[in-house]
């Protein structure tokens, strides 16, 4: 009896000290500013030197991209460029020496040309047209030939080219058309004998062809032919080039990975996920076969053998595996590996040896990462009972009972997706008291092809309401402020939040808007020439604006309806935008302003459709921080360091 009497006391004291105690309380993180958040070092790419002993990536060290290559062996980094000014990514070696090959536009113009940088560092570009665009396609198996795209013939469509891997004369690189695209239809992938090229046409945002030319009868084949909506997009040859790979979602909602044998004209499904297949690829020898999966906002990579055996490599860290790429010795594969909490780190993987090799340490040791926060994918139902995916970012260290402000992030596209993939700008405003949901709204991608089209022809108004319910679900979060929900996007993301403030003006207290469409007319007409392939599929999905569809863009149009807006907002503008054009800005400023509104404009005279140098990218978000202390916080941020 006394025995379980002591054990009885035993339990009751240890209960009181559990209830005392009660879950630790979480603990406030340090406070950075944007500028340790963007000290890190943006990298990307991964192509091996020809004998595996380095790797050249672009990285942003400098605060602007640059090609660099890394000693595989000692880590050692060395420069190949040295941009001051405008963006340079690296491609590729070339296969027998150490040339590289890089592209770069001016001020964010999108004219990218191709260069060859020598060994001894002079460089030469490729095309001579000031005007047009190029694009890297890769070399011939034989490695005698390099491909590239470019629209010098018409700034329209993308021919394909080849040029000899030997400098002619005068280290000049005489090109040769290999192939006249007249029809848009778009050069994808070749086989490894050179007769064969994939071609793709874009018919409207959820429909496209296929077609195989056989480049010694000059005849292109139709390999597609289906009715309603079909995606077919060319990935690889076999070795043998008898079989084409491609993806595709005939008779299924998502995209999977199928062949198609040329001589029999037999289709056959290869590989299959409850997600999309995003891309595939072989190795030089077919030793190795890689997918990509979209697997709910992350990225999951598989990796075969030629006996068809799913291969693991131990020891990673968390995150996702992306930027996957084969040395042709087949003996190395470079990677990266990035989370919503970390951004990008190349790794080199040994096949052989089976040793993982990290090469890149790319977060600020200035910030600890337990102050930073992963996202969570959550989801609510719509108006009509449609599921939204989301990515929800709860600020770090919240005393019970506290509530914050939230800002639901758009994504661009419309067809875009948010992932979880580390945002500075976005770990920012969590740093600073501010509560992140990331919406999917209808139409993004990665969800099925129902979901992806189901925005079609309604841009503004069910992708707009699936936002505004977004606000029931943020209503159901304990520690979110209900009367402080901001809207932040860029883009398209942009004109939803322009939408957001004119067509739902009391839903929303504040918005950012990053390059964001107000005029669709004007946008629409002013589609760069080299969008032409596409053109026909945006305004499938958008609306003609020659046609009688000009009077539904005019009513979707923000712009037009400026005088409803009523709430404060900032715009983010590159002055060389060729997709949202700066005047598309500055029109809804201004009319805006008439309204009373507090309007706040930021523009940069030397970016693009999106912003690529360090110190804009690290003013745009002290502008942004600022704004949202003052409009939706209700406090005014101290000034940054």
């Amino acid at each position: 009896m006394k025995n379980i009497l002591k054990q009885l006391i035993t339990l009751v004291v240890i209960l009181s000290v559990a209830v005392s105690c009660g879950p630790a309380e979480e603990k406030k993180p340090a406070s950075y500013t944007i500028a340790q958040f963007m000290d890190i070092v943006q990298i990307n790419g991964g192509a091996f030197s020809p004998d595996d002993s380095k790797v050249m990536i672009s990285s942003k060290v400098t605060g602007i991209f640059n090609a660099v290559e890394i000693n595989i062996q000692t880590g050692e980094e060395r420069p190949l460029t040295g941009s001051t000014d405008n963006a340079i990514f690296g491609l590729s070696y070339f296969p027998g020496d150490e040339r590289v090959v890089y592209t770069s536009d001016q001020g964010g113009n999108e004219i990218n040309h191709l260069y060859v940088r020598n060994v001894d560092g002079s460089v030469i570009d490729l095309i001579q047209d000031s005007t047009a665009k190029a694009a890297f396609a890769g070399w011939s198996y034989n490695k005698k030939l390099m491909y590239y795209l470019s629209n010098s013939r018409d700034k329209k469509f993308f021919d394909l080219y080849n040029v000899q891997v030997q400098a002619g004369e005068k280290n000049v690189y005489p090109s040769t058309l290999l192939y006249r695209n007249e029809k848009g239809l778009n050069p994808e992938v070749i086989s490894n004998d050179d007769r064969y090229i994939a071609l793709s046409e874009s018919i409207t945002t959820n429909n496209s062809n296929m077609y195989l030319l056989d480049t010694q009868s000059g005849q292109a084949k139709l390999l597609s032919k289906h009715d309603g909506d079909v995606q077919f997009n060319p990935q690889y040859f076999s070795l043998d080039g008898k079989k084409l790979f491609y993806t595709t979602d005939e008779g299924s909602e998502y995209t999977y990975l199928a062949s198609y044998d040329i001589a029999t004209g037999e289709k056959q499904k290869v590989e299959e996920a409850p997600w999309d297949i995003m891309f595939a690829n072989i190795s030089r020898n077919g030793k190795y076969r890689y997918v990509a999966i979209n697997n709910d906002a992350r990225t999951e990579i598989k990796i075969y053998d030629d006996q068809g055996k799913l291969l693991s490599i131990p020891g990673l860290p968390e995150g996702d595996i992306t930027g996957v790429n084969i040395s042709d010795s087949e003996k190395l594969m470079s990677f990266y590996v990035s989370s919503s909490k970390s951004p990008s780190n190349l790794f080199v993987y040994n096949f052989e040896t089976k040793e993982v090799k990290q090469l890149t340490h790319t977060m600020s040791k200035e910030i600890n990462p337990d102050d930073l926060v992963a996202g969570e994918v959550v989801r609510f139902k719509s108006f009509d009972g449609l599921e939204i995916p989301c990515l929800l970012y709860k600020p770090k260290g919240l005393a019970k009972g506290e509530k914050v402000p939230v800002l639901l992030w758009i994504h661009g596209g419309p067809g875009g997706q948010t992932r979880l993939n580390y945002s500075a700008a976005l770990q920012h405003l969590v740093n600073h008291g501010y509560a992140i949901l990331a919406v999917n709204n209808r139409g993004s991608s990665g969800y099925g092809k129902t979901f992806f089209a189901a925005d079609d022809r309604k841009h503004g108004n069910e992708d707009l309401r699936d936002c505004v319910e977004a606000k029931k679900f943020l209503a159901t979060l304990p520690y979110i402020d209900t009367d402080k929900i901001g809207i932040y996007g860029g883009s398209y993301g942009g004109y939803m939040v322009m939408a957001a403030l004119t067509f739902a003006p009391e839903e929303f207290k504040v918005g950012v808007n990053l390059f964001g469409v107000t005029n669709w007319l004007r946008t629409l007409k002013s589609i760069p020439p080299w969008w032409e392939s596409n053109r026909k599929a945006l305004y499938t999905e958008l609306g003609d604006p020659f046609t009688a569809d000009s009077v539904a863009l005019y009513a979707k149009s923000p712009l037009f309806h400026a005088d409803k807006i009523t709430k404060p907002f900032i715009v983010l503008q590159g002055s060389n935008d060729p997709r949202v054009l700066q005047v598309e800005s500055d029109e809804i400023v201004a009319a805006a302003k008439k309204n009373g509104v507090p309007v706040e404009y930021v523009i940069f005279p030397d970016e693009g459709h999106g912003f690529v140098k360090k110190e804009n990218n690290i003013k745009a978000s002290e502008e942004v921080l600022k704004f949202l202390d003052k409009y939706l916080k209700g406090t005014e941020s101290a000034p940054q360091p």
